[in-house]
């Protein structure tokens, strides 16, 4: 299993994102080797966490997650998110 946590500062994407979270879903969901999608409101900003069969199943949910926040929140006022991707070691 592979992961990728994208972490976003400043904003209020977490409410966007919570808003709209069947789209997010379908965008998500629908890559291959998809597993869990996790969204967390921290002291931040907002943090995403995919999970996902293999490396490049995480590797193109952080180029799905981008094109989505492009077209539908292009005034958002946060940057580019910091992106983490690494094979999960452990899970229970």
């Amino acid at each position: 299993m592979y992961a990728t946590i994208r972490s976003y500062s400043g904003g209020d994407l977490a409410e966007a994102l919570i808003e709209r979270q069947e789209d997010v879903k379908g965008v998500i969901a629908a890559l291959d080797g998809f597993r869990s999608y996790h969204l967390l409101r921290t002291a931040e900003g907002t943090t995403s966490i995919s999970v996902f069969d293999d490396q490049a199943g995480a590797e193109a949910s952080t180029a799905a997650a981008a094109n989505w926040i492009a077209e539908n929140l292009p005034d958002a006022s946060f940057g580019a998110p910091q992106v983490t991707t690494g094979e999960v070691v452990v899970s229970f």
